[in-house]
């Protein structure tokens, strides 16, 4: 085993590797990047050294400081964890060059299944089943159109090189072709500096199937069980299980031998994913092959026992498996979340900010936090927006389910808009619990995914201000004495008692709110509504009672504005605030930027004569794209921004005339 690793991530997977090193004695070297000099696996690692600044191909994929760092600090080997360099042939290659072990697999497995045409190819050699398509080196455009064509829409352009739904396009129609082609190819050569693509055709109802595979130095592999991850946004996972559900045993074992012969078609070593499209009718297609530790490991971890990460380092130390196939067994079953800061009512883009206030469900044998950011951490612009993933486990998957629902109302956080009220309406739906499951399942059921539920705001309201009096309380300058005349709330004075007055605002309603003391128990008074209210507040946590209704639930107060948590609900509201009318931008409002990211394209010029829905500009944010579109017809007027341009959240791109009736 080794004495000392360096570890070439950040964030989540960092802490991760790290927490499974020192419970096996192993020292971690970590690496930061300016923007990441306070992150939670710097303070965690033994050492640490800084790479450079915050964009990661100024720091985590500066594959000559990573060296040198390595060699500097005595580092045996390094773990590449997920993305940036865990999948680049040149780093491990670099690394066996310097005499530094790689903890993934040989160059050559790498270079094999980093093309997905040469992996289609050598899988077709091995017997595996492929979805029909082209995967050639001609990349002329006619030619994949022509292909694409042949195969018949729907199909799929995906970047060769690509990965986590980066460089990928469903094409619906010959006439979206044009468009998604310069959309795929731009984004691969953006992410993975390489905009070759190839096409496949889209299939409609597909499942999304992966197997877990390992091998060792000594000619040993075997798969580790499966995970269904069908539910995806914009191409990238949203929820995943383990084991796939509704599966007959000999397809599950049909799929596992397939996987391992795929590892064995390239002389695999170490952690591998093969992923497969599953068709309603039992039949699986290859997909691609991930050469690294995938994000979802947990779920294969709580349902095998087994710790991936240590098989990880015991494989490329030379041991054996610490299990062949006979021996892997499995229990229960698990699922995972990724909590992403993202709005989903805005078609889950990227979000940035601070977390200001944050609270995790307790961790237990059944549930399990894997996070690299801690309450304070800014979610910037410069890297994936994941906060955490949530992982649970239990005897069945209707259990399993409902120890995520309760996972999630624990999971409290302030500061960043996030997808965990989306996640509760997930797990929440019927079709979920049913398992009425494919790719297309989040589109399809949006009125159940997107819903908000009515909520009583008097009711949150007056916990508000119950809230702010008990702080006020808490605050009093004599809080030994509770008989003071200073520390009661009605605005004492010599001969008379005044109601303690607040003001106020959630979203467009406004509540004149009066607090009066009377007998350690307030009577709380919003516009014709009365409240008998006793409350204890301890911390953060606020007890109280509502007309003889108890409620306990959490409170972040942020200057004037509070946010409430209960039952996995927010609810926001600010004291003293002014209400403006909506900001009148007429059909402007649609030409701002509407996430901070960089304009990776502009496709029309000062000038142009445009019709509604026409690309406009097009910014990325963590390596995905978004097109802004005409609102109307109209002209080009001017334009704000070229490529390459770093574009805050609202800033606006373009101005647009509108064509006159």
């Amino acid at each position: 085993m080794f004495e000392k690793i360096l570890i070439a991530n950040r964030g989540e997977i960092a802490c991760r590797i790290i927490q499974t090193a020192h419970r096996l004695g192993v020292k971690c070297v970590a690496v930061y990047s300016e923007a990441d000099r306070n992150a939670r696996h710097v303070a965690l690692a033994d050492e640490a050294f800084l790479l450079g600044p915050a964009p990661s191909r100024e720091s985590y994929l500066r594959v000559d400081k990573i060296i040198e760092v390595a060699k500097q600090s005595g580092a045996q080997a390094v773990h590449p964890g997920y993305g940036f360099l865990s999948e680049n042939a040149d780093f491990a290659r670099a690394l066996e060059a310097a005499g530094i072990t790689f903890i993934g697999p040989p160059v050559g497995a790498i270079e094999a299944m980093g093309s997905k045409s040469a992996a289609k190819q050598i899988m077709e050699k091995a017997g595996v089943p492929l979805v029909p398509g082209y995967h050639g080196d001609d990349q002329r455009k006619e030619l994949i159109k022509r292909e694409a064509d042949r195969c018949g829409y729907p199909v799929l352009l995906k970047a060769v090189a690509g990965g986590g739904g980066k460089g990928m396009r469903v094409v619906w129609n010959e006439k979206e072709f044009d468009e998604a082609f310069e959309a795929a190819r731009r984004e691969g050569e953006s992410s993975f500096g390489n905009g070759d693509l190839l096409v496949e055709k889209y299939l409609t109802k597909p499942r999304h199937v992966e197997l877990q595979v390992f091998a060792d130095t000594q000619g040993n592999a075997v798969y580790l069980g499966d995970r269904d991850c069908s539910v995806q946004r914009r191409h990238q996972k949203v929820i995943e299980e383990a084991p796939a559900p509704n599966i007959a045993p000999e397809i599950r074992r049909a799929m596992g031998e397939a996987a391992v012969n795929a590892a064995r078609a390239i002389n695999y070593v170490g952690a591998g994913t093969v992923e497969f499209l599953y068709d309603e009718d039992g039949s699986f297609y290859f997909m691609e092959m991930n050469t690294r530790l995938q994000v979802e490991h947990p779920v294969t971890e709580l349902v095998t026992g087994q710790d991936l990460v240590e098989w990880q380092l015991k494989v490329a130390s030379g041991q054996p498996l610490p299990l062949d196939q006979s021996q892997v067994k499995l229990g229960g079953h698990s699922l995972e979340v990724r909590v992403y800061a993202e709005d989903p009512d805005a078609d889950f883009l990227p979000a940035t900010g601070t977390l200001d206030y944050l609270r995790t469900p307790q961790e237990s044998r059944y549930v399990r936090v894997d996070t690299g950011v801690i309450e304070g951490d800014e979610v910037s612009h410069y890297y994936d927006p994941m906060i955490a993933k949530l992982i649970v486990w239990d005897e069945s998957r209707d259990l399993a389910i409902r120890r995520l629902e309760q996972a999630l109302e624990a999971y409290q956080i302030c500061g960043v808009k996030t997808n965990l009220q989306f996640l509760s309406n997930l797990a929440g739906s019927q079709a979920f619990k049913d398992f009425a499951v494919d790719t297309g399942f989040i589109e399809r059921n949006r009125e159940a995914l997107f819903v908000r539920e009515e909520i009583d705001e008097e009711r949150y309201i007056a916990l508000a201000a119950c809230y702010l009096t008990l702080a006020r309380k808490r605050q009093a300058s004599n809080p030994d004495d509770p008989t003071s005349p200073f520390n009661q709330l009605n605005n004492w004075r010599l001969n008379a008692t005044q109601a303690l007055p607040y003001e106020l605002v959630h979203g467009e309603h406004r509540y004149a709110v009066r607090v009066l003391e009377r007998d350690q128990a307030f009577e709380i008074t919003l516009n014709n509504t009365s409240f008998k209210v006793k409350g204890r507040l301890d911390g953060d946590r606020l007890d109280a009672s509502l007309n003889g209704h108890r409620f306990s639930l959490s409170v972040f107060q942020k200057a004037e504005a509070l946010t409430l948590f209960h039952d996995g609900r927010q609810f926001q509201c600010e004291r003293h605030v002014e209400v403006y009318g909506e900001n009148d931008y007429g059909a402007e409002a649609s030409l701002a930027a509407p996430m901070t990211g960089t304009v990776v394209a502009v496709l029309k010029e000062q000038g142009s004569l445009v019709t509604a829905g026409e690309g406009l500009i097009v910014i990325e944010a963590m390596k995905m794209e978004q097109t802004i579109f005409a609102p109307h017809d109209g002209t080009v007027e001017e334009i704000f921004f070229q490529p390459g341009d770093l574009v805050d959240e609202g800033a606006e791109l373009l101005a647009m005339s509108q064509a006159e009736e």
